[in-house]
């Protein structure tokens, strides 16, 4: 068990999604009054007197205050949004780059609505022209992710996660 792998769903005092922390955090949080845990993992840390469970979910007591909720637009959220898959061909992980849609040398900004992933080959057949103009298509238009990125790093998302995500998920 890896204590230090975000592995943890937490949770603002008001219950909105914050992000992950590794169990080593968690447990903290929990054993010094920070953070009430909601679901337990079934696992358990063991000291030499005492088992200490695992949680899962945890909820901050005291209220995180946030900006309005923007992920970060750079190069990593993008193949994390594009879950790591060439938006013209389809090929998986690899090499892959960033491409504007419609090139900046044409106006194109670098916005979550002009970026995809794109592998070497595809970015350098469509070279500075658009998808149209270099007859190749979008598997999937581009857009701002609406779910928290983190989430598709995740194989399966844990079962007891899931009524906390239910209205990002949808």
């Amino acid at each position: 068990m890896d204590l230090d792998a975000p592995q943890v769903l937490v949770l603002n005092a008001g219950y909105e999604v914050l992000g992950l922390c590794s169990i080593k955090r968690s447990v903290l949080l929990v054993l010094s009054g920070g953070a009430e845990a909601l679901a337990e993992s079934g696992r358990h840390l063991h000291t030499p007197s005492t088992r200490i469970p695992v949680p899962s979910v945890i909820r901050l007591k005291r209220l995180v205050r946030r900006g309005p909720s923007r992920t970060p637009l750079n190069r990593r959220n993008v193949l994390r949004r594009d879950r790591y898959t060439c938006q013209y061909c389809g090929r998986q992980g690899g090499d892959l780059t960033v491409d504007h849609v419609l090139p900046r040398s044409r106006g194109g900004k670098s916005s979550w609505d002009n970026l995809v992933a794109a592998c070497r080959p595809c970015n350098l057949r469509k070279g500075d022209r658009t998808p149209e103009e270099a007859g190749m298509r979008l598997l999937r238009p581009p857009r701002a992710p609406k779910a928290p990125l983190f989430l598709s790093d995740l194989r399966e998302i844990p079962a007891d996660w899931r009524p906390y995500l239910e209205a990002l998920l949808r």
